[in-house]
This record gives C-alpha cells, structure tokens and sequence, in this order.
C-alpha cells in the first residue's frame, strides 16, 4: 500500500461525502470523517494524515495503544468504535477522545470514574441495536432514554449523541430506513440542556445514505485505506 494511494482514497471519501451533503442540502462540514485504522499499521496512519486526516477510530485496544504510541508525534483525535469491555475502560478513559458504542451504564460509570483528573469529560455516543440482531452491540431503542439519564450524570462523560450499525442493505432506502429511525429517536429524546448533536451511522458501502439522513460522523475504513494487511 502506498502513501499516494491512501492519499488518493482519502480524497475520494471527501469527495463522496461533499456530494451527499450536498444532495441533503447541509454544508459538507457538518460531517466528519472518521478513518477506521483498525488492522492498519501506524505507517498507513501517517500517510492519511499527511493527507489531512485527523480523527481515527480504532476497536482493538492493544492494538490501538501500541499505535497511539508510536504516533505521539501528532495530534491525532483518536476515537474507539465497539464493544466496550469492563477490563479495558481505565485504558479507553485515559487513552481515547471519543467512544462510540457505550451501552452498559456499568461500563459508562467506569469510564466516567476513570477518566484521567485534569482531562475534558469523554465525548460518548450510546449505540442503539436496530436492527434486533444478537451479534450486534447497543441496546433497544426502547431502553436510550434510561441509558442516556443515567449517562447524562456522569461527570467523567459528555454525552454527544447516538450511533448505530444497521445490517447490512443493498438499495438506498432499504439503506436510508436504520439511519432515519436512529435521527428520529435522536429528536425524540434530545433537550434543550442535551441536544444529542451528534449521528454516528455510515460506513464505507452506505455513507451517502447516512448523510441524507443526517450523520454527523461517518466511519470509514475500507474505502481510505484499502483491503487491511493483517486480520
């Protein structure tokens, strides 16, 4: 893989999401790319931030903190997307900017606790399961409003809004259908005090979708970086 290539991928992304903001009729800015690094080793990284990129997500903590070392040199915004584990919050509180996919009020008391004194409260996303399906983490839509309460007074967090992973869908709407329902629930339960800003939903095959039903942050893994090296 090389350095223009990424470069060159990268590029394409932003290009797809100024389109589909467009088409939604946002400013591309309000969507953020998120580059998912995972399995990508730290050269890969560099090549896609000398290309502009800032913010990377990452799901595998070991993986990620022997990264996040050997890229101190930058000023990386580093995001973890998955499955939180009760072993790993003290490592994610101190280590990670963002969580996406916080949906155990245990796990989220954790992470609160053990957010580093001196640093900015941990910016969270719930994740919410749409899709019913067992392999998939977040809770029920029916439970956000409990879990967003209790993650509410969390001083170690900062709850910024929702994110999702829908199955799988081939057409547009069948595509669009998750998104809609996840921006829904968003208004349904954000406040004045808690406006929920923040629509974590759209990967590589979907992002356009996404955007069009108001993502915020897309998570991009394939489409910047190509096939991973390593599984």
């Amino acid at each position: 893989m090389t350095d223009t290539g990424i470069a060159s991928r990268l590029h394409q992304v932003m290009a797809r999401i100024r389109a589909a903001a467009e088409r939604a009729g946002r400013p591309p800015a309000q969507v953020a790319l998120i580059a998912v690094s995972k399995k990508q080793p730290a050269e890969a990284i560099r090549a896609a931030y000398a290309a502009g990129q800032r913010a990377f997500g990452e799901s595998y903590l070991r993986e990620a903190l022997d990264k996040i070392e050997q890229l101190r040199d930058l000023d990386i915004e580093w995001h973890f997307i998955g499955r939180v584990q009760s072993n790993k919050t003290r490592q994610i509180a101190a280590n990670f900017a963002w969580v996406h996919g916080v949906s155990d009020p245990a796990h989220a008391h954790r992470l609160s606790e053990q957010r580093p004194a001196g640093a900015p409260p941990l910016n969270v996303c719930l994740q919410i399961n749409l899709s019913g399906e067992d392999s998939k983490g977040g809770v029920e839509p029916s439970a956000a409003s409990e879990l967003l309460r209790t993650c509410n007074a969390l001083p170690g967090l900062r709850v910024r809004g929702f994110m999702t992973l829908p199955a799988p869908a081939d057409d547009e709407a069948a595509q669009r259908a998750p998104f809609a329902a996840l921006r829904h629930l968003r208004d349904r339960l954000a406040t004045p005090g808690h406006p929920l800003p923040c629509l974590s939903m759209g990967m590589s095959d979907d992002l356009e979708a996404a955007i069009l039903e108001g993502a915020t942050h897309v998570r991009i893994g394939t489409a910047v970086f190509g096939p991973r090296p390593y599984n």
